[in-house]
């Protein structure tokens, strides 16, 4: 099933589950960051090609008909190549997802990112993404997505990327990780270094390691993901940039649409 082309983006979440969002979007430039989500997510591709990159494997080419399934925490970026890109997301939280997961069987999903060549999963999952933006029932929703995630996992995969995050170098990296999400001013890298007793090139390759992202990358990542939660809970736009720490609403609205490829103020409007 071919989705009618959107020209702009559109947000929906569902109020009967309240953390599941669906997204509709075209773009025609590179407009992500390498970033990571804290949810479960599923993007299709409708029409145009686009490059996805992961922290292994290479880039790999996505075509009209593609889903790739995104586990919590994963480092990629999606931009589009060649021209405008139609695609939809869905995040929702992992756990909620894994619950409904019939006997374990999509474990694979929820430690990876995948990208599936099926066109009626993509056909099935669009039309679980218009469910979305016309709030279905959470019953409807989680019956639905029970089989589709049935249907998921048992298909065969075209491409799997998995992390080789560290989470013994990551527990040694805590006091790094904890300065560098609440700290409202920027530490140096030198300070940082010298929590866990390293030079400030040896954290660099550290923290890349343990999560994909450079220390930096990774502070305006986790800032991010904070202040969407921030805005779908309805908080103003200065008051979430003031939290956060960023100098001015201007630079929050820079880094935002950097990672989200949407405005602030659209994404919080959603309904």
């Amino acid at each position: 099933m071919q989705t009618e082309e959107v020209l702009e983006t559109e947000f929906a979440r569902s109020t009967t589950i309240p953390h599941v969002e669906a997204r509709r979007s075209s773009q025609e430039n590179s407009c992500y960051r390498p970033h990571t989500h804290d949810t479960f997510s599923i993007g299709l591709i409708d029409s145009g090609t686009s490059v996805f990159a992961g922290p292994l494997g290479g880039s790999v080419h996505l075509r009209p008909g593609d889903v790739i399934v995104i586990a919590a925490d994963q480092v990629h970026q999606c931009n589009p190549y060649g021209g405008r890109w139609v695609y939809q997301m869905i995040h929702m939280d992992q756990g909620w997802a894994t619950d409904l997961a019939p006997d374990g069987s999509a474990q694979a999903l929820f430690s990876s990112i995948t990208v599936l060549r099926h066109p009626n999963l993509h056909a099935r999952l669009s039309a679980w993404n218009s469910r979305i933006f016309e709030d279905e029932s959470r019953e409807r929703l989680e019956t639905d997505f029970r089989m589709l995630l049935r249907d998921l996992s048992a298909a065969a995969p075209d491409h799997v990327v998995t992390s080789d995050a560290d989470p013994d170098l990551r527990e040694r990296l805590h006091p790094v990780m904890e300065r560098l999400r609440y700290d409202e001013s920027n530490p140096s890298l030198d300070n940082l270094a010298a929590l866990v007793g390293m030079s400030r090139h040896q954290l660099i390759r550290s923290v890349k390691r343990a999560t994909g992202l450079a220390p930096l990358a990774w502070r305006q990542n986790a800032r991010i993901i904070e202040a969407r939660h921030m805005l779908r809970d309805g908080h103003a736009l200065a008051d979430t940039a003031h939290t956060l720490g960023f100098t001015d609403q201007s630079h929050f609205h820079r880094v935002f649409r950097a990672h989200v490829a949407a405005p602030p103020g659209q994404y919080r409007s959603a309904t």
